[in-house]
């Protein structure tokens, strides 16, 4: 391996299918980020990206010091750069130029995100600094480059380990150890997930999220020797169709799990994306062959031309859909009006093809030298190349200048964090209590423990002042699926008293078996207050209804009716996000609460202890 060498550059293969495996995995993100819940899983489209990145990269190298017998560091970093950085650059300057423009929450901690796009740290940047990939209050703008950033990591290291791997004189043992290395990601990945909380670590961590570009790698050893020429075609006809039968039940397996698969589900992140990066390694496998119906296939027409602009696309689409919401005065994390989402994709689309076509396309194939000669030239030669030219020198300073102003003025909180903040503080500056519904005479606030999301972390100042004394526990993006872990905490803790509220049902689905451990926690011996949810989200409705027939059923549980309380005030004492309350909201959430003490207080003694809390509700 050299940091140069005057060799001439291994040609680029193409490889069948790999445009089409690309386009579904960019379509898969799309649908998952612009419309809400049509395909919980599509995130996994990420991992296939890291598969065929993973296939490519190693390939590339592997035929360079096959022709070579050395790997030019230069020249990799070189190439990189031309496909990465042109339409990354202009992404992130002219979407910060735009979100200056736009104000407010879009340009929450933009200095930040820049930070880790223009170090390929993003991932590390925002574990480092406790963001949050699911933070329903802030979403970043450029909250996708996390995956680039990973990629960029493992190109900066991966030729010097490979020149130690290719010691190993058995390809086969080469890539026993790529397996093993990726098993490894995925396992640590495993351990590190604790079911209900962020994941934001495991998901965005260089170790954990590694094993797509390792089983990527490990294939591209395996078939070492083979690259060069192109795989051999066989001439049986039952040997073809037996791969593209196999390819094709592969791509439909990932296909079920961009269905079946949630961002909080722990079998996402217990080997659900670790199945999905494999299965891709089978679909690519099938694909390359030569004669292969599958690889002819994806390489079709619209597939391939989305497949080659999926870098574009990628980069594009998140920062012009928070745009668009952010000019609507919505925000990415509520169901969006489709009508924003469509608009959307035709923007990115759009977008992606004149950056490919302006931008990616004249830098990779020419270089940054070449490109920067033409423009020179193009001030000397005709008037209207003269002004052309003068016009994107002018773009490029402005794009360049404005994002420094943006970084300069830049909120560091969004809109709903000071709004908790400054209903915080009121509540500490005021010096009475304001007036609510009277506690019921058998419950006060010393009696009740109160666990909850960013919705009750609004309402606390409000709920300190109609009940003092209650402990209250809330943080931001907390799902009811915390609520066991949390109150066997609290209960080992001695802070869970004889009344327990519970407000958890904003930021996903609710089931039966999850509210049954929050009673089995609790005990026969306190009642339980199940705060329902208002959001315009598309769970909401469903976890509602399962909070009130949970309460149905069980005898000291009750429901606080939030939604009903709210909705009618919403406009007036929400935020923009139509969820948290300031603090005159956070009173409507406490008053709610109160009328459930009320119907606590007034149940009369049950007719039997034989099923303890489980009894038929009696009033």
């Amino acid at each position: 391996m050299s940091a140069s060498s005057p060799q001439q550059p291994v040609t680029r293969m193409h490889y069948a299918g790999l445009d089409g495996l690309r386009a579904l995995a960019v379509a898969g993100v799309l649908v998952y980020h612009l419309f809400p819940g049509a395909l919980p899983g599509g995130f996994i489209g990420v991992d296939v990206f890291f598969v065929i990145s993973g296939f490519l990269i190693t390939s590339l190298l592997m035929r360079e010091h096959d022709a070579h017998g050395s790997i030019s560091l230069r020249r990799f970093w070189t190439r990189r750069a031309r496909r990465i950085l042109p339409a990354l650059v202009l992404v992130v300057t002219a979407s910060t130029t735009a979100a200056l423009v736009v104000g407010g929450d879009v340009l929450v901690r933009i200095g930040r995100q820049v930070l880790g796009a223009a170090t390929f740290s993003y991932n590390w940047v925002e574990i480092a600094s406790g963001g949050s990939y699911f933070d329903a209050l802030s979403p970043e703008m450029f909250r996708t480059l996390w995956s680039l950033a990973v990629e960029e990591q493992f190109y900066i290291v991966w030729p010097l380990l490979l020149l130690a791997l290719l010691l190993v004189p058995s390809r086969w043992l080469r890539a026993a150890l790529l397996v093993a290395a990726s098993a490894g990601s995925a396992l640590w990945m495993s351990a590190l997930f604790a079911p209900g909380a962020d994941a934001t670590r495991v998901y965005y961590g260089t170790d954990t999220h590694a094993f797509g570009l390792l089983i990527g790698a490990a294939l591209a050893v395996l078939l070492e020797g083979r690259l060069g020429a192109g795989l051999p075609r066989s001439d049986r006809r039952s040997i073809r169709i037996a791969f593209d039968v196999v390819g094709t039940v592969a791509l439909a397996g990932v296909a079920v799990l961009a269905v079946a698969l949630g961002d909080g589900d722990a079998a996402t992140y217990r080997g659900g994306l670790a199945l999905a990066s494999l299965l891709t390694v089978v679909a690519i496998t099938a694909a390359i062959r030569p004669g292969s119906l599958l690889g002819a296939r994806l390489d079709a027409g619209a597939l391939r031309w989305l497949g080659q602009r999926s870098y574009g696309v990628y980069l594009w689409h998140w920062p012009v859909f928070t745009l668009i919401l952010a000019v609507s005065g919505s925000i990415a994390t509520q169901a969006p009006p489709v009508s924003a989402s469509l608009v959307a994709v035709v923007l990115t689309l759009a977008l992606s093809e004149l950056s490919f076509r302006y931008v990616e396309t004249p830098v990779r194939v020419r270089g940054f030298r070449q490109c920067g000669k033409a423009m020179l030239r193009a001030f000397r030669a005709s008037a209207p190349r003269a002004a052309i030219a003068t016009g994107v020198t002018v773009a490029a300073f402005a794009l360049v200048g404005s994002t420094g102003a943006a970084v300069a003025v830049a909120p560091q909180s969004s809109s709903v964090e000071r709004l908790i903040a400054h209903a915080q503080k009121s509540a500490d500056e005021r010096e009475e209590p304001a007036e609510s519904t009277p506690v019921p005479a058998t419950i006060s606030g010393s009696d009740i423990t109160a666990v909850g999301d960013s919705v009750m972390l609004a309402a606390a100042p409000a709920l300190e002042d109609t009940l003092p004394g209650i402990d209250i526990d809330a943080q931001v993006s907390r799902s009811m699926y915390t609520a066991p872990g949390i109150l066997e905490d609290l209960k080992k803790q001695g802070r869970l008293r004889s009344t327990v509220v519970v407000g958890l049902g904003t930021n996903g689905p609710v089931d039966e078996s999850t509210l049954r451990e929050v009673a089995d926690v609790l005990g026969p011996d306190r009642h339980l207050i199940l705060v329902n949810a208002y959001a315009p989200r598309d769970w909401i409705a469903g976890v509602n209804a399962e909070l009130e027939a949970f309460a149905s059923r069980h005898r000291t549980s009750v429901v606080a009716d939030w939604r009903d309380a709210i909705e009618p005030r919403a406009g007036e004492l929400l935020a923009g996000d139509s969820i948290h309350p300031g603090y005159e909201g956070g009173t409507v959430y406490a008053e709610a609460i109160m009328r459930s003490l009320q119907v606590l207080a007034d149940l009369p003694p049950a007719v039997t202890e034989q099923h303890g809390y489980n009894l038929p509700l009696v009033r």
